[in-house]
């Protein structure tokens, strides 16, 4: 820690203060990127952490594709957050300065566009600057390769290496922006993909002659969904969709919100209060990059917040029921600790569930792979529990500002027949099971936390695998060690003969482990009460392996 401190003294020729947190490690790019809280510091989202791996980025770019990845280019999109333009030009002039071709938006941009922008620009790379729905305190630097997906292998390993090895003074290039102009590196991008985005999300609606006068409130919580959101609703036709006007100007300091996260039932207040005084039964949000779709509705005059998977499972019962030709080799595609119910509606229509690593880079992975021919598939559908879906491959990541179209286009089909979000829920729960589930998070401390959890790890793999929390093991899948087709992850997963799901997930940068269980009986309550007395056995068991 000392020794970055003082390099960073000697190069600013500033006195900083020391703070244990800010140089005790390096701000760690990993697969998804970078991320972190700003300020001063090798372990903070700042300038200079933005210029070492934007170097990176390049030096990997130029190793691997020469002058056909410089001419191709990387175009840069950005959020509402703090500090986002200063970051997404930084990002621009370090890669201009190494002779590669860029594109900036002008503006804000959510991250399903810059996504598509890397396919229609056909661009060796992209960069987003965001911390999607983390707190104001954050940014963050997410890569994206040529197909518009996130860095999945190769590219993964080999830029992290790259950007590892960069000195965040010393090795970072970097020229003006009148330079970049000038010679002709930097291209500044208007509304121009706009409109190709918004149509291709248009081209995903499935129902088109739907009554469009449902009513719904809309926030985009201060970040990059509202522009577009509205204009896609407006072209549509829908006439009484109202917006939180505290929440639609784009603000990096979430006045309204602290955390603009739509999985929070916190964030739907004030768009609760504007539906109660407009007669709406229905709020959605998206978080502050727009890849994310939150949902509550009105029910008996209460309002239900719905999770990730009962969206998820609603939107793929609408989509297999009311399109006009599902191909045979059709595919849905989602990731290991998403709700099993999405595997017996596929299976009602006789289509495949590939199931991948938890992220949706792994998702826009499969994609690529079906459209290399890697499988006989086309893909359907795509979602993960946390929020976010994907019809059609315009993009190759989840979609916020497409989830509010399709769930406004659902719910209004399901007014338009005299039925609810939650009655068409409950009918496929009568039909599949009654799912209860829960993401349970432990966190421990420091480095003794990580040697805890790491040691709750390799005591678990040592364990009888017919049974498990006096439950009987129909199938135990260890991502790390079984041979699954799937890149090696530290997860194991429990299938119990009643049905339900247990999935242990470590964190690999922080002492933290994730307990995601599914129970499935016959009602609600019984689900319930199966799912308490698991998480309970559960906590007490992983517990025990420290002894």
């Amino acid at each position: 820690m000392q020794k970055n401190l003082l390099k960073w003294q000697d190069k600013l020729n500033i006195s900083i203060q020391k703070e244990e947190d800010n140089f005790s490690k390096y701000l760690e790019f990993g697969t998804g990127g970078m991320r972190g809280i700003m300020g001063i510091g090798t372990n903070r989202m700042n300038k200079y952490m933005i210029g070492k791996a934007t170097q990176g980025l390049a030096n990997y770019l130029i190793k691997t594709t020469g002058e056909v990845g410089k001419t191709k280019g990387v175009v840069i999109g950005y959020d509402s957050r703090i500090n986002s333009v200063e970051f997404a030009e930084r990002t621009a002039l370090v890669l201009c300065a190494n002779g590669i071709k860029t594109y900036l938006f002008d503006s804000i941009k959510s991250t399903p566009e810059l996504s598509f922008a890397v396919r229609e620009l056909k661009c060796q790379a992209g960069v987003m600057i965001t911390a999607s729905h983390n707190p104001k305190e954050y940014n963050g630097y997410k890569v994206y390769w040529e197909d518009g997906g996130q860095l999945v292998e190769p590219q993964a390993s080999g830029i992290i290496e790259e950007v590892n090895n960069a000195d965040e003074f010393d090795d970072v290039r970097i020229i003006t922006r009148e330079e970049a102009l000038t010679n002709g590196l930097l291209t500044i991008l208007l509304d121009e993909l706009d409109i190709k985005y918004l149509e291709s999300v248009k081209k995903e609606s499935i129902l088109n002659n739907l009554p469009k006068d449902i009513k719904i409130v809309y926030s985009p919580l201060h970040g990059t969904g509202g522009s577009p959101v509205k204009s896609l609703l407006e072209e549509l036709g829908y006439i009484n969709i109202y917006v939180v006007d505290e929440q639609f100007e784009p603000n990096g300091e979430f006045p309204t919100c602290h955390y603009a996260n739509p999985e929070e039932k916190s964030v739907f207040d004030l768009a609760i209060k504007l539906a109660e005084s407009k007669g709406a039964n229905i709020c959605i949000a998206n978080d502050p990059d727009a890849d994310r779709t939150g949902m509550m509705v009105k029910e008996d005059g209460e309002w239900v917040y719905f999770n990730g998977n009962q969206i998820g499972a609603l939107l793929l019962s609408y989509i297999l029921e009311h399109s006009k030709e599902i191909k045979k080799n059709s595919a849905v595609i989602s990731t290991i600790v998403t709700t099993p119910m999405l595997d017996l509606l596929a299976r009602d229509y006789n289509l495949k569930v590939f199931r991948t690593l938890t992220g949706f880079k792994y998702i826009g992975e499969k994609i690529r792979e079906f459209e290399e021919g890697k499988y006989d598939n086309t893909f359907l559908f795509g979602m993960e529990e946390s929020i976010g879906y994907l019809k059609g491959d315009y993009v190759r990541d989840k979609d916020g500002i497409l989830g509010v179209m399709l769930i406004v286009e659902m719910c209004s089909y399901f007014e338009s027949i005299g039925t609810t979000p939650l009655k068409e829920l409950n009918k496929l729960y009568d039909k599949y099971g009654w799912y209860s589930e829960i993401t349970y998070p432990v966190t421990r401390v420091g480095e003794k936390g990580q040697e805890e959890i790491s040691t709750m790890m390799s005591e678990l793999r040592k364990k009888d695998s017919k049974e498990f929390l006096e439950e009987k093991v129909v199938t135990r899948y260890d991502y790390k060690y079984d041979e699954l087709g799937l890149p090696k992850s530290n997860v194991i997963q429990y299938i119990l003969e009643d049905g339900s799901y247990i999935t242990i997930r470590p964190s690999g940068t922080e002492p933290k482990i994730k307990y995601y269980i599914y129970t499935k009986d016959i009602s609600k309550e019984k689900a319930d009460k199966k799912l308490q007395d698991l998480l309970e056995k559960l906590k007490e068991y992983m517990e025990s392996l420290l002894d």
